[in-house]
């Protein structure tokens, strides 16, 4: 740190070549005015210009050593390049603003005076208290209001202007919080503010008169993509991560698990379905057994199929421990809705083998894909047979009345909900495909037709990861071959499960029906899943895979509910206790995952400031 310097000014700088000069020389004016001589110094933050705004400040720089020029080839984001430039700055107190001076610079002395002489640890302008002037036109109040309304509620902040250009920083408060900030674009500063106060320090807002400069607009990809989700994201990690605890993580698990079973009864007689359960185990006990081993052999399958995937997008890993990551995420799968385990696999090998979430989540969305496609390849398989046969004009689905009216209702939109999820995997692969073997940068250009924002950019940059991954795999045909065949293998060996869970239910089939109505039902079951669409908490899976069990064999709609259950609760079971051993072996839980990706992020953007 420099002798002398009390005051450091940063101006993030992106394409400022028409305004910058004017900026850095009122700001001088303006610090002189009321600091001694050599107090205070002035730091151009330029992020990634693509204008002549780096000749500049380096001129600027040159000519006057008040003036500080840090240049980076790449965009860091607007928060990014702020805390680069106050990393690096000398001032004991730390100020910036926009390089369009909206805000009046008669505020910047009470801006500076507030930190620079100890009455708040955090001081910020502000466009809503009362007292301030600011030309606030309809267009921009209204968003600004109702974003500031949602950061006040969700996160607890008695502030009424987070958005404010207009900022300074007591520099051990800064620091003490800089590395649980995870935003580096718009979103920053507002979750700087944020942090300090659930860290307990002052942070003052005053008035000040404010007038816009340039023109805005609502921008879809910064306003509703960015900073709606950077609000979530601080709630989720302030607010819920820190009493997810193991106790009551178990404990929602638990009830969620007794209020699904409780559910399932709504709709059909639990007494009958109950009866059939118990004939199984008390008939054929080992056949039950052998359904969960072959169930069991599926699972190293699964890690092979994920290690065949991440190694051609240059991740090697071991199958034991992707086997287990897989283990953790589906029994997520089990207790959380909308598939959300599926993050807590991204968390697990980012956290502990540093691949980033972008192609974790690439390689779970082409492992999905892969599983979508051979389940409707495997019935699209067995409805060509049935019509090359002539079963399909023996089949009918069962109508009962009374309660059964309602499961059968469930189990029809089931049917229909398949062939919709069959199409879209199908139509999914092709795209999937042909965009692999194209040049054109769709990505991109569907980013740029949504947001002109430069927050754009680093949207677009993640999704273009994602894409690239996904058509990584698409484009590499032994991988391709590689993929499905083991997917068709995982698939097998599930079907097979429920067909020897049938079996014990003395249903009085032949092998060549029982396989090939089994490869049916649950084909069209687990595309029926996809969805939570089932009224009275009936799954979908269930009711596809009893109608089409009734519709093609002589087995009653007790008994193949009754099978469905079973199938399902097997599979629960071994998923279960794999998911618990590996938890236990990795030593891993959901908060932990969590709180390992975080400091891995920081740790990443602390090693980008220092690498530039």
């Amino acid at each position: 740190m420099s002798q002398g310097v009390e005051v450091s000014v940063v101006l993030p700088a992106y394409n400022e070549a028409d305004t910058i000069e004017e900026t850095v020389a009122v700001t001088l004016e303006t610090l002189a005015s009321f600091l001694p001589a050599g107090s205070f110094e002035v730091i151009v933050a330029e992020d990634g210009c693509e204008d002549r705004t780096p000749e500049i400040a380096t001129r600027m720089a040159e000519e006057d050593d008040r003036v500080r020029h840090f240049h980076s080839d790449e965009r860091l984001g607007r928060g990014g390049a702020l805390e680069r430039a106050f990393r690096a700055a000398d001032g004991g107190t730390l100020v910036y603003f926009d390089t369009d001076l909206a805000t009046d610079m008669k505020h910047l002395e009470e801006l500076v005076e507030r930190v620079r002489m100890g009455e708040a640890d955090v001081a910020t302008g502000s466009r809503w208290v009362p007292g301030r002037e600011a030309d606030r036109p309809a267009k921009r109040g209204i968003p600004s209001r109702g974003f500031n309304g949602l950061v006040r509620l969700l996160l607890r902040s008695d502030l009424l202007d987070h958005q404010c250009g207009f900022k300074s920083f007591d520099r051990e408060a800064l620091f003490t919080i800089l590395d649980d900030v995870e935003d580096e674009h718009w979103f920053w500063d507002t979750e700087v503010l944020v942090r300090a106060q659930q860290a307990g320090y002052r942070v003052e807002e005053f008035p000040v008169e404010w007038t816009p400069k340039g023109d805005s607009k609502v921008d879809l990809v910064r306003d509703v993509f960015g900073m709606g989700s950077q609000i979530v994201r601080t709630w989720w990690q302030l607010s819920v991560s820190p009493r997810i605890t193991r106790r009551v993580s178990l404990t929602a698990s638990t009830l969620l698990v007794v209020l699904a079973l409780a559910l399932m009864t709504v709709y059909l007689d639990p007494s009958t379905v109950i009866e059939q359960m118990a004939g199984a185990w008390s008939r054929s006990p080992e056949l039950l057994v052998a359904a969960a081993l072959v169930y069991l052999l599926s699972w190293p399958l699964r890690g092979l199929r994920y290690r065949d995937i991440l190694e051609r997008l240059g991740y090697t890993e071991r199958v034991g421990f992707l086997t287990g990551a897989i283990f953790i995420s589906q029994t997520g799968n089990l207790v959380f809705p909308a598939r959300a385990g599926d993050a807590v696999r991204a968390y697990v090998i980012k956290a502990r083998r540093s691949i980033p979430y972008p192609s974790g989540f690439a390689s779970l969305a082409v492992e999905r894909v892969f599983d979508l496609l051979t389940i409707t390849v495997l019935a699209g398989t067995v409805l060509v047979g049935f019509a090359a046969t002539g079963s399909l004009s023996g089949a009918e689905l069962p109508t009962p009345t009374g309660a059964e009216s309602d499961f059968v209702s469930s189990g029809r939109t089931a049917l229909v909900v398949a062939a919709g999820v069959g199409l879209a995997a199908i139509v999914a692969v092709v795209g999937i495909v042909l965009s692999a073997r194209s040049d054109r940068n769709y990505v991109r250009a569907a980013v740029a037709r949504l947001s002109s924002d430069s927050y754009a950019d680093y949207v677009a940059g993640i999704v273009e990861q994602f894409v690239g991954d996904v058509q990584t795999v698409a484009s590499d045909r032994r991988a391709f071959a590689s993929v499905g065949l083991s997917s068709l293998l995982i698939w097998s060996l599930d079907v097979a499960t429920a067909v020897i869970v049938l079996a014990a239910f003395d249903v009085g089939l032949g092998t060549a029906t029982l396989v090939t109505v089994g490869f049916f039902a649950v084909s069209v079951g687990n595309l029926a899943k996809i969805l939570p669409l089932s009224p009275g908490g009936i799954g979908l899976y269930e009711g596809a895979f009893t109608l089409l069990v009734v519709a093609f064999t002589p087995i009653s709609v007790a008994t193949a509910l009754a099978a469905a259950v079973v199938d399902h609760a097997v599979k629960n079971v071994v998923t279960i206790l794999g998911g618990l051993g590996s938890m236990a072996l990795l030593n891993v839980s959901l908060t932990t995952a969590v709180e390992e990706s975080e400091s891995a992020e920081a740790e990443e953007i602390e090693a980008a400031v220092e690498t530039d």
